[in-house]
Protein backbone atom coordinates (compact mmCIF):
# COMPACT_ATOMS: atom_id res chain seq x y z
CA UNK A 1 0.00 0.00 0.00
CA UNK A 2 2.60 2.34 0.82
CA UNK A 3 4.26 1.32 -1.98
CA UNK A 4 1.71 2.56 -4.23
CA UNK A 5 0.96 5.55 -2.36
CA UNK A 6 4.58 7.04 -3.06
CA UNK A 7 4.13 6.01 -6.42
CA UNK A 8 0.64 8.12 -6.68
CA UNK A 9 2.27 11.03 -4.90
CA UNK A 10 5.12 11.17 -7.97
CA UNK A 11 2.94 10.99 -10.97
CA UNK A 12 0.39 13.85 -9.26
CA UNK A 13 3.20 16.16 -8.46
CA UNK A 14 3.77 18.14 -12.17
CA UNK A 15 3.11 17.59 -15.17
CA UNK A 16 6.32 16.67 -17.66
CA UNK A 17 4.50 18.50 -20.85
CA UNK A 18 8.08 18.53 -22.57
CA UNK A 19 7.37 15.00 -23.23
CA UNK A 20 4.30 15.62 -24.92
CA UNK A 21 5.56 18.15 -26.96
CA UNK A 22 8.12 16.11 -28.14
CA UNK A 23 5.99 12.87 -29.20
CA UNK A 24 3.33 15.17 -30.94
CA UNK A 25 6.12 16.53 -32.41
CA UNK A 26 7.14 12.92 -33.18
CA UNK A 27 4.24 11.86 -34.67
CA UNK A 28 3.52 14.98 -36.52
CA UNK A 29 6.75 14.16 -38.91
CA UNK A 30 5.44 10.70 -38.80
CA UNK A 31 2.54 11.53 -40.76
CA UNK A 32 4.15 14.38 -43.20
CA UNK A 33 6.67 11.48 -43.70
CA UNK A 34 3.17 9.43 -44.55
CA UNK A 35 1.43 11.99 -46.76
CA UNK A 36 4.41 13.41 -48.64
CA UNK A 37 5.41 9.98 -49.46
CA UNK A 38 9.09 10.48 -48.20
CA UNK A 39 9.71 6.74 -47.42
CA UNK A 40 11.15 4.82 -50.24
CA UNK A 41 9.47 1.72 -51.33
CA UNK A 42 11.35 -1.12 -54.19
CA UNK A 43 8.30 -1.12 -56.29
CA UNK A 44 10.29 -1.47 -59.90
CA UNK A 45 8.09 -1.59 -62.21
CA UNK A 46 4.79 -2.66 -61.37
CA UNK A 47 1.23 -0.63 -62.38
CA UNK A 48 -0.02 -1.00 -58.77
CA UNK A 49 -0.97 2.50 -56.84
CA UNK A 50 0.45 2.38 -53.14
CA UNK A 51 -2.97 3.16 -51.83
CA UNK A 52 -4.42 0.00 -53.71
CA UNK A 53 -5.50 -3.23 -51.33
CA UNK A 54 -2.73 -5.03 -50.73
CA UNK A 55 -0.45 -2.88 -53.52
CA UNK A 56 2.47 -2.32 -50.27
CA UNK A 57 2.66 -6.08 -49.48
CA UNK A 58 2.95 -7.46 -52.83
CA UNK A 59 5.60 -4.96 -53.74
CA UNK A 60 7.53 -5.86 -50.57
CA UNK A 61 6.83 -9.83 -50.77
CA UNK A 62 8.31 -9.33 -54.35
CA UNK A 63 11.57 -7.53 -53.42
CA UNK A 64 13.07 -9.82 -51.30
CA UNK A 65 14.87 -8.75 -48.31
CA UNK A 66 14.83 -5.39 -49.08
CA UNK A 67 11.33 -4.74 -49.95
CA UNK A 68 10.47 -6.33 -46.49
CA UNK A 69 12.38 -4.11 -44.73
CA UNK A 70 11.44 -0.92 -46.48
CA UNK A 71 8.15 -2.32 -46.13
CA UNK A 72 8.49 -2.74 -42.18
CA UNK A 73 10.10 0.80 -41.91
CA UNK A 74 6.69 1.90 -43.86
CA UNK A 75 4.60 0.02 -41.05
CA UNK A 76 6.70 1.67 -37.96
CA UNK A 77 6.54 5.31 -39.14
CA UNK A 78 2.77 4.83 -39.89
CA UNK A 79 2.24 2.86 -36.33
CA UNK A 80 4.24 5.91 -35.06
CA UNK A 81 1.60 8.47 -36.67
CA UNK A 82 -1.40 6.97 -35.85
CA UNK A 83 -0.60 5.41 -32.33
CA UNK A 84 1.58 7.84 -30.52
CA UNK A 85 -0.79 10.46 -30.08
CA UNK A 86 -3.11 8.88 -27.68
CA UNK A 87 -0.57 7.49 -26.12
CA UNK A 88 0.28 10.94 -24.85
CA UNK A 89 -1.16 10.13 -21.38
CA UNK A 90 0.64 7.01 -20.84
CA UNK A 91 4.21 8.85 -21.69
CA UNK A 92 4.04 11.50 -19.68
CA UNK A 93 2.79 9.82 -16.84
CA UNK A 94 5.85 7.18 -16.60
CA UNK A 95 7.88 10.28 -17.00
CA UNK A 96 6.71 12.14 -13.77
CA UNK A 97 7.24 8.61 -12.00
CA UNK A 98 10.94 9.41 -12.61
CA UNK A 99 11.63 12.91 -10.17
CA UNK A 100 14.54 12.40 -9.08
CA UNK A 101 16.15 10.80 -11.89
CA UNK A 102 19.23 12.22 -13.57
CA UNK A 103 18.21 13.91 -17.11
CA UNK A 104 20.28 11.48 -18.85
CA UNK A 105 18.70 8.84 -16.99
CA UNK A 106 15.33 10.07 -17.28
CA UNK A 107 15.95 10.45 -21.27
CA UNK A 108 17.34 6.69 -21.19
CA UNK A 109 14.28 5.58 -19.54
CA UNK A 110 11.88 7.08 -21.28
CA UNK A 111 13.66 6.64 -24.60
CA UNK A 112 13.42 2.79 -23.93
CA UNK A 113 9.58 3.05 -22.59
CA UNK A 114 8.66 5.05 -26.09
CA UNK A 115 11.27 3.28 -28.54
CA UNK A 116 9.90 -0.16 -27.60
CA UNK A 117 6.44 0.78 -28.09
CA UNK A 118 7.13 1.79 -31.56
CA UNK A 119 9.20 -1.56 -32.05
CA UNK A 120 6.41 -3.60 -31.31
CA UNK A 121 4.14 -1.59 -33.30
CA UNK A 122 6.73 -2.06 -36.09
CA UNK A 123 7.19 -5.79 -35.46
CA UNK A 124 3.41 -6.12 -36.28
CA UNK A 125 4.03 -5.27 -39.60
CA UNK A 126 5.53 -8.87 -40.25
CA UNK A 127 1.60 -10.09 -39.90
CA UNK A 128 0.10 -8.38 -43.21
CA UNK A 129 3.49 -10.03 -45.61
CA UNK A 130 3.08 -13.39 -44.03
CA UNK A 131 -0.84 -12.99 -44.66
CA UNK A 132 -0.04 -11.37 -48.31
CA UNK A 133 2.23 -14.46 -49.42
CA UNK A 134 0.14 -17.19 -47.85
CA UNK A 135 -2.51 -15.29 -49.95
CA UNK A 136 -2.20 -12.45 -52.21
CA UNK A 137 -4.39 -9.50 -50.95
CA UNK A 138 -4.52 -7.97 -54.37
CA UNK A 139 -5.60 -10.99 -56.07
CA UNK A 140 -8.44 -11.40 -53.63
CA UNK A 141 -8.96 -8.07 -54.51
CA UNK A 142 -9.51 -7.80 -57.86
CA UNK A 143 -11.26 -11.43 -58.15
CA UNK A 144 -13.63 -11.07 -54.68
CA UNK A 145 -13.32 -7.43 -53.80
CA UNK A 146 -16.96 -7.04 -52.28
CA UNK A 147 -16.59 -10.34 -50.20
CA UNK A 148 -13.30 -9.49 -48.84
CA UNK A 149 -14.27 -5.76 -47.31
CA UNK A 150 -17.38 -7.39 -46.33
CA UNK A 151 -15.84 -10.34 -44.48
CA UNK A 152 -13.44 -8.19 -43.35
CA UNK A 153 -16.17 -5.50 -42.11
CA UNK A 154 -17.50 -8.94 -39.95
CA UNK A 155 -14.42 -9.49 -38.83
CA UNK A 156 -13.81 -6.31 -37.30
CA UNK A 157 -17.64 -6.29 -35.74
CA UNK A 158 -17.02 -9.52 -34.27
CA UNK A 159 -13.81 -8.57 -32.89
CA UNK A 160 -15.36 -4.80 -31.30
CA UNK A 161 -18.14 -6.61 -29.75
CA UNK A 162 -15.77 -9.37 -27.77
CA UNK A 163 -15.21 -9.44 -24.68
CA UNK A 164 -11.36 -9.43 -25.15
CA UNK A 165 -11.17 -6.02 -26.84
CA UNK A 166 -12.94 -4.65 -23.80
CA UNK A 167 -10.08 -6.49 -21.41
CA UNK A 168 -7.53 -4.96 -23.73
CA UNK A 169 -9.00 -1.54 -23.99
CA UNK A 170 -9.55 -0.77 -20.37
CA UNK A 171 -5.60 -0.90 -19.55
CA UNK A 172 -5.37 1.56 -23.03
CA UNK A 173 -8.00 3.72 -21.29
CA UNK A 174 -6.23 3.92 -17.98
CA UNK A 175 -2.37 4.62 -17.93
CA UNK A 176 -2.69 4.76 -14.43
CA UNK A 177 -3.79 1.62 -13.75
CA UNK A 178 -1.15 0.16 -15.71
CA UNK A 179 1.58 1.62 -14.35
CA UNK A 180 0.39 1.45 -10.86
CA UNK A 181 -0.23 -2.79 -11.21
CA UNK A 182 3.08 -2.71 -13.60
CA UNK A 183 5.68 -0.29 -12.84
CA UNK A 184 9.67 -1.69 -12.97
CA UNK A 185 12.56 0.23 -12.08
CA UNK A 186 15.63 1.55 -14.66
CA UNK A 187 15.77 1.18 -18.13
CA UNK A 188 14.76 -2.88 -18.65
CA UNK A 189 11.63 -1.85 -16.27
CA UNK A 190 10.81 0.75 -18.97
CA UNK A 191 11.37 -2.04 -21.42
CA UNK A 192 9.27 -4.57 -19.77
CA UNK A 193 6.46 -2.32 -19.33
CA UNK A 194 6.26 -0.71 -22.63
CA UNK A 195 6.49 -4.15 -23.54
CA UNK A 196 3.45 -5.26 -21.97
CA UNK A 197 1.62 -2.20 -22.23
CA UNK A 198 2.06 -2.86 -26.28
CA UNK A 199 0.78 -5.86 -26.22
CA UNK A 200 -2.03 -4.54 -24.67
CA UNK A 201 -2.52 -1.55 -27.58
CA UNK A 202 -2.59 -4.62 -29.77
CA UNK A 203 -4.96 -6.47 -28.43
CA UNK A 204 -7.44 -3.30 -28.57
CA UNK A 205 -6.38 -2.25 -31.84
CA UNK A 206 -5.19 -5.29 -34.62
CA UNK A 207 -8.87 -5.47 -36.22
CA UNK A 208 -8.92 -1.91 -37.20
CA UNK A 209 -5.53 -2.50 -38.87
CA UNK A 210 -6.13 -5.77 -40.48
CA UNK A 211 -9.29 -3.53 -42.17
CA UNK A 212 -6.92 -0.96 -43.14
CA UNK A 213 -4.83 -3.35 -44.61
CA UNK A 214 -7.75 -5.06 -46.64
CA UNK A 215 -9.27 -1.81 -47.89
CA UNK A 216 -5.16 -0.22 -48.35
CA UNK A 217 -2.26 0.05 -45.88
CA UNK A 218 -1.06 3.18 -47.55
CA UNK A 219 -4.80 4.61 -47.80
CA UNK A 220 -4.27 8.18 -46.42
CA UNK A 221 -8.08 8.82 -46.20
CA UNK A 222 -8.64 5.49 -44.32
CA UNK A 223 -5.52 6.10 -41.83
CA UNK A 224 -6.79 9.27 -40.79
CA UNK A 225 -10.18 7.53 -39.86
CA UNK A 226 -8.64 4.84 -38.15
CA UNK A 227 -6.49 7.10 -36.31
CA UNK A 228 -9.54 8.86 -35.00
CA UNK A 229 -11.53 5.91 -34.47
CA UNK A 230 -8.50 4.45 -32.12
CA UNK A 231 -7.74 7.86 -31.03
CA UNK A 232 -11.26 8.66 -29.23
CA UNK A 233 -11.72 5.15 -28.13
CA UNK A 234 -8.63 5.11 -25.68
CA UNK A 235 -9.43 8.92 -24.80
CA UNK A 236 -12.96 10.45 -24.43
CA UNK A 237 -15.03 9.24 -21.51
CA UNK A 238 -17.20 7.69 -24.35
CA UNK A 239 -14.89 5.88 -25.79
CA UNK A 240 -16.23 2.25 -25.06
CA UNK A 241 -19.32 3.47 -26.62
CA UNK A 242 -17.87 4.46 -29.91
CA UNK A 243 -15.92 0.89 -29.97
CA UNK A 244 -19.34 -0.65 -29.78
CA UNK A 245 -21.01 1.67 -32.16
CA UNK A 246 -17.98 0.96 -34.46
CA UNK A 247 -18.57 -2.37 -34.38
CA UNK A 248 -22.42 -2.15 -34.76
CA UNK A 249 -21.31 -0.26 -37.95
CA UNK A 250 -18.76 -2.51 -39.47
CA UNK A 251 -21.51 -5.56 -39.45
CA UNK A 252 -24.71 -3.88 -40.57
CA UNK A 253 -21.81 -2.36 -42.90
CA UNK A 254 -20.18 -5.82 -43.81
CA UNK A 255 -23.12 -7.58 -44.30
CA UNK A 256 -24.81 -5.62 -47.07
CA UNK A 257 -21.72 -5.22 -49.15
CA UNK A 258 -21.43 -9.08 -48.73
CA UNK A 259 -25.17 -9.21 -49.92
CA UNK A 260 -24.57 -6.83 -52.69
CA UNK A 261 -21.25 -8.60 -53.64
CA UNK A 262 -23.46 -11.62 -53.85
CA UNK A 263 -26.35 -10.57 -55.65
Amino acid sequence: MGRHDSFRDRITRRHVPIVALVTYAIALLAWAAVVGRWLPMSGGQTELQLSDPGAPEAMAVSNGPTGIGLYLLMWGVMMIAMMYPSSVPLFRLYAETLEGTTTAGKAARVGAFVGTYALVWTLTGIVPLVVNALVPIVTLANAHGGLLVGGSLLLLSGYQLSPYKYRCLRYCRSPLGFLLGHYRPGVCGAVRMSWQFSVFCVGCCWALFAFMVIVGSMNLVWMALIAVVLSLERTVSWGEQLARAVGVLAGAAGSTVIVIALV
